[in-house]
């Protein structure tokens, strides 16, 4: 039977709507920054302050709101001049969180000594964030325990201490970057720099593709994402054209929270493992799902400028 001309119209434009909403659902994303104030090695005559300010222009300038800096405060013990990072952090309105006091590893901690460093961190959070939420936490290498045992006791005091975890579900470790980047800017090697940016981006891209694709395996729709970086040097040069390619890809940058609210992150894959991983590692390794394995280009970047 034909649907009448009005009827038809309504229905296909039904259709347009929800497919709207959902296109808009999945591309939105969090990023996220972590190891504030300093990660890895600068080049020559860049200060780390440089790095934040270039970070920060970068961000403003996408228009990506409220992103979280993730702050092992022990880095302040021998450089006390870094404090300035995470005050510029704070000076334009984005917040910071807990990433435990010394990046401590989960795998080589008992649970106890790993809440301890939770709680180290708080102080300067406190002092820098006043009443607004610092209660964001971010696992050091995103190993959430090797143990269930461990992982169950580091949730609960996240919980019973009002934390929110912040997941991962776009990862490229970038951070691999940073120290090539500084000894090929100490050679003046442009050509090995030029190396580094197509490997980036082309790193970037096939990851980011392939972690979307994992989302959906994984949940069955496409979801709100959360990117990981770090504050880094190469992000001074590479962020702009990073934000940049992430619109290209219909990406719409969204707070922490605002992500988080997806039904996804609701979900606790309950698993122990021994390497981490992000969510969707860990939902993949929860339900069995086989996904191919990818090769970053580590040795090619441990080589190089050396």
């Amino acid at each position: 039977m034909k649907l009448p001309c009005k009827a038809c119209k309504a229905c296909v434009a039904c259709v347009g709507i929800v497919l709207l909403a959902s296109a808009a659902f999945a591309q939105q994303v969090a990023i996220t920054i972590d190891d504030l104030p300093s990660h890895g090695a600068l080049p020559p005559g860049m200060t780390r302050t440089d790095v934040a300010r270039s970070i920060l222009k970068a961000l403003k300038a996408a228009r990506a709101p409220k992103v979280y800096g993730f702050v092992n405060a022990k880095k302040l013990e021998l450089h006390p001049e870094d404090i300035e990072v995470l005050k510029l952090w704070r000076e334009a309105g984005f917040p910071l969180g807990n990433h435990t006091y010394a990046h401590l590893s989960l795998n080589a901690s008992t649970a106890d000594e790993f809440d301890k460093k939770v709680a180290a961190d708080e102080p300067e959070l406190k002092s820098l964030m006043g009443r607004q939420n610092w209660h964001w936490f971010r696992y050091p290498y995103l190993w959430e325990g090797d143990t269930l045992e461990k992982r169950h006791a580091v949730r609960q005091y996240l919980k019973d201490h009002k934390y929110h975890v912040a997941q991962v579900t776009l990862d490229f470790e970038d951070y691999l970057w940073n120290g090539p980047y500084a000894r090929c800017a100490e050679k003046n090697d442009a050509g090995s720099i030029e190396w580094l940016k197509t490997s980036y981006m082309t790193t970037a891209a096939k990851y980011i593709a392939l972690d979307r694709q994992m989302a959906k395996l994984v949940y069955g729709r496409d979801i709100r994402h959360v990117l990981l970086l770090h504050i880094g040097a190469f992000e001074t040069v590479m962020l702009p054209q990073l934000l940049d390619f992430m619109r290209s890809q219909g990406f719409k940058f969204v707070t922490l929270g605002e992500a988080e609210k997806d039904p996804a992150y609701r979900i606790d894959p309950d698993v122990a493992m021994k390497d981490g991983g992000t969510l969707l590692d860990q939902m993949k390794e929860a339900k069995h799902i086989k996904f191919p394995p990818n090769q970053k280009p580590y040795d090619q970047l441990n080589a190089l400028c050396k």
